[in-house]
């Protein structure tokens, strides 16, 4: 065998899994096969003096709207947004049109994203009233990244609200399962609030505190009594984090960057509906315990909810405006500045984007870099100032909530599998995206 690399990243800090190395890392055939100086010895070279080497980034819950609502966002746009923000793997939400609730479905999205996607990407199976018999069978598709459930209406027609289904989900299949815990009979009780217009404020108002626990204990009871895992996403309330801290055990949790970073009332004074989103942000009490939720364990993960929207669909009255805002391309420079601030540390934010991932989900080879392991990498600059602009966002939206946000840390090279697809805010290459693989998929 040949001693020279595909690719050598050079003179980095390495960010492995016993902490920050200086090294060189060699690339071959799209994985990590060698560290040490490796000078030379690459085919290709990306230098990364001073600079700062994380495993790849993995954001576990965006929404790219094809096929069906390409006006929005399709998987070409939505991927580059996700490699020009240093996201290297992708899991996809169901509720395009049509659903994701069949194989065929699946196979369609899959098919969809080769030679057009610039990450890895996986996509989710929609739980829904008429296909839950199947789950079982359809987690275990290629390209599938697990079953989603809505337990609340929120974006598209997906909505298994009842305990009754919920169980029924539960008993099909053993992966872990995806869920948006809001309780679809208070959000029905209390839509009496804002039918009739309201101010956007109103919006945490509505879908308040209550609406998430109560979900989110109901999905626990469920997935403790049918002994499955769960993972609950966008987790909002102070309440939810203190339940979810005594029933680990059965139950991961996710946040997102928006929640970490914008409250109410501020957020909505700001940028009107724009900051709509379900769950909704809510208010400081709520961030500060998101915060401490983070620092304490309790947070498993960080999931950007990139949901894209027109600025002519934001602009309808509440509550008629949609809710949902785009995030997979901010997540990483969001979350830099928060290092840089001292909220949370490099290593952690490591562990709830790329080894937290792996961890829920059972990926293969990726969340770590370590020998053997998928060449995916986000390479950093921990110094960098930057403003976010709606300018710079890739989505066919075209905003972000950001616009105006001034960071300190920024993403300045993005590595898929040994190949370089972005590199100082410029796409390199071709769209090499690929399914990503599941550990629980091979037994």
């Amino acid at each position: 065998m040949s001693d020279r690399f595909d690719l050598v990243l050079s003179k980095g800090t390495v960010w492995m899994p016993g902490g920050p190395v200086e090294t060189d890392i060699g690339v071959r055939d799209g994985r990590v096969v060698a560290f040490g100086a490796l000078a030379g010895q690459g085919e290709q070279t990306l230098d990364c003096q001073g600079q700062d080497i994380l495993p790849g980034v993995i954001d576990t819950q965006v929404h790219f709207r094809e096929p069906g609502l390409e006006h929005k966002e399709d998987l070409e746009t939505g991927t580059r947004g996700a490699v020009l923000g240093g996201v290297t793997g992708i899991f996809e939400m169901p509720n395009t049109k049509p659903g994701t609730t069949t194989a065929e479905a699946l196979a369609d999205k899959v098919q969809r994203a080769k030679n057009r996607a610039w990450c890895d990407f996986s996509f989710f199976i929609g739980a829904a009233t008429d296909n839950i018999d199947t789950l079982g069978g359809l987690e275990r598709l290629p390209g599938c990244a697990g079953i989603k459930v809505f337990m609340g209406s929120s974006t598209g027609s997906l909505l298994v609200a009842e305990d009754g289904e919920v169980a029924r989900v539960l008993q099909q299949g053993y992966r872990r399962i995806a869920v948006h815990c809001e309780d679809e009979y208070r959000l029905k009780e209390r839509w009496e609030l804002v039918k009739d217009g309201a101010p956007v404020h109103m919006h945490p108002v509505w879908r308040d505190e209550e609406t998430a626990l109560r979900a989110t204990q109901r999905l626990v009871r469920l997935a403790e009594a049918a002994r499955r895992r769960v993972h609950v996403l966008h987790v909002t309330s102070a309440e939810e984090m203190a339940y979810l801290a005594d029933h680990k055990d059965w139950a991961t949790v996710e946040t997102t960057p928006q929640h970490l970073t914008l409250a109410a009332p501020d957020a909505y004074d700001r940028l009107g509906s724009k900051a709509q989103m379900n769950p909704p942000i809510r208010d400081e009490r709520h961030r500060d315990a998101l915060w401490k939720a983070v620092a304490e364990g309790v947070v498993d993960v960080l999931g950007s909810d990139h949901a894209p929207h027109t600025l002519d669909e934001k602009a309808k009255p509440y509550p008629q405006s949609p809710s949902g805002m785009t995030g997979v391309q901010t997540l990483v420079p969001v979350m830099l500045t928060h290092v840089a601030n001292g909220k949370l540390s490099l290593e952690r934010f490591i562990d709830l984007t790329s080894a937290g991932p792996a961890r829920i989900y059972n990926i293969q080879g990726k969340g770590r870099i370590a020998l053997g392991y998928d060449a995916d990498f986000t390479v950093i600059d921990r110094k960098a100032s930057r403003t976010i602009s709606d300018s710079w966002i890739a989505s066919r939206a075209g905003w972000t909530p950001f616009d105006g946000f001034k960071t300190t840390g920024w993403p300045t090279a993005t590595v898929v599998r040994g190949q370089i697809v972005m590199r100082d805010d410029e796409l390199q290459g071709q769209a090499i995206g690929e399914p990503v693989r599941f550990l629980d998929t091979l037994l």
